[in-house]
């Protein structure tokens, strides 16, 4: 196996993703949009977290009669940040994409969405994306390489105290389907091995993907440690994380099988960040399968929902490397370092 040509969200073709990134003073947020093909995709949810924050997720349950969604939104905020769902709805509408009833042009756009915790962390509590920012990143929206790191819905996330971020990965089944996950990791739990300084789900590359990445000095190692046992207990304070995130596939699913999907993601999330699923972290997973393959056998079924775990495991990996360092305390904010800065040596 191998990952796409961008080992990204967008190698699941049509799909498009959008950011709008919020780092003036006082801002540290931001939105995140995975845009459908046009007649949308199947999607499935899983949330695990203990706190949630979602939209539209009832509408996904594979009881009831929405079968296709056309966008879907991660942010910050919290709850306030669910606004920005409303700003990607209306340039769905204006695009005249939607759930169709009857006459033309009369469509009800489908956006179901999931919000971290990053309140405060640029230095002013009330700030958090709008509906503006939603259509924004609705607007950004494109195929082909998708940035990494502090942007959109990982400007402000956090991960066991170091910086956390956006990250994405894909691969290409031996039977040409394509699996891809993209995540925005704010963890109580830590992505990163406190004994080796080593990140959990490094293990799981595909290929030279993590080519140059070794493990750390036991120097780096204490220090961290150290500067670590300054900071106290994370996750004092509840719905102060969330970790959330969009798998995709070019296979046609169910409603059914995207929602186990999303399930097999969450297992991939667990070998990445420790502890995960916490009462103070909303994890939320979202499946689209945009059909452009055919249904696959129940052993290509059970490869794909294997790689989606994968993917999401790559996914946050990603997301830890290309982070950098935050410093918003000059406006009262948060001091995150990366890990690129936590570990030197690790590169």
């Amino acid at each position: 196996m191998r990952p796409g040509p961008h080992n990204a969200l967008t190698d699941v073709a049509g799909l498009r993703v959008g950011h709008a990134t919020r780092r003036e003073p006082g801002w540290l947020t931001g939105t995140t949009v995975v845009v459908a093909p046009d007649g949308g995709a199947v999607c499935g949810v899983d949330v695990r977290g203990g706190g949630p924050g979602t939209r539209e997720t009832d509408l996904l349950d594979p009881r009831n009669l929405v079968d296709r969604v056309d966008a879907v939104v991660l942010g910050g905020g919290s709850a306030l940040g669910l606004a920005a769902a409303d700003g990607v709805a209306q340039g769905l509408l204006a695009d005249g994409r939607g759930w169709p009833m009857g006459a033309p042009g009369a469509v009800v756009p489908i956006v179901p969405g999931a919000i971290l915790f990053d309140l405060g962390r640029g230095g002013v509590w009330g700030h958090h994306p709008r509906a503006e920012d939603g259509r924004a990143a609705y607007d950004a929206a494109t195929g082909g390489p998708v940035p990494q790191g502090v942007v959109g819905a990982g400007t402000g996330a956090s991960a066991g105290g170091l910086k956390g971020g956006i990250g994405t990965a894909s691969v290409v089944l031996p039977t040409g389907v394509t699996v891809a996950a993209l995540v925005a990791v704010n963890a109580v739990g830590s992505a990163v091995d406190p004994a080796t300084g080593e990140p959990y789900g490094a293990r799981h590359a595909l290929g030279d993907e993590l080519a140059g990445l070794r493990r750390p000095l036991a120097a780096d190692v204490e220090a961290a440690r150290a500067r670590a046992a300054t900071l106290g207990p994370q996750g004092q304070r509840p719905a102060m994380a969330t970790t959330i995130g969009v798998i995709a596939t070019d296979a046609t699913l169910t409603k059914a099988q995207a929602q186990k999907t999303c399930g097999l993601g969450h297992d991939g999330m667990a070998r990445a960040i420790s502890p995960v699923h916490t009462l103070f972290d909303g994890d939320t997973l979202f499946c689209l399968a945009t059909g452009e393959r055919p249904a696959p056998d129940l052993p290509g079924l059970f490869a794909l929902m294997a790689a989606a775990g994968d993917c999401v495991t790559r996914a946050i990996v990603h997301a830890l490397l290309a982070a950098e360092s935050v410093d918003a305390s000059a406006d009262g904010g948060v001091v995150l370092r990366s890990y690129r800065d936590a570990f030197p040596s690790a590169f």
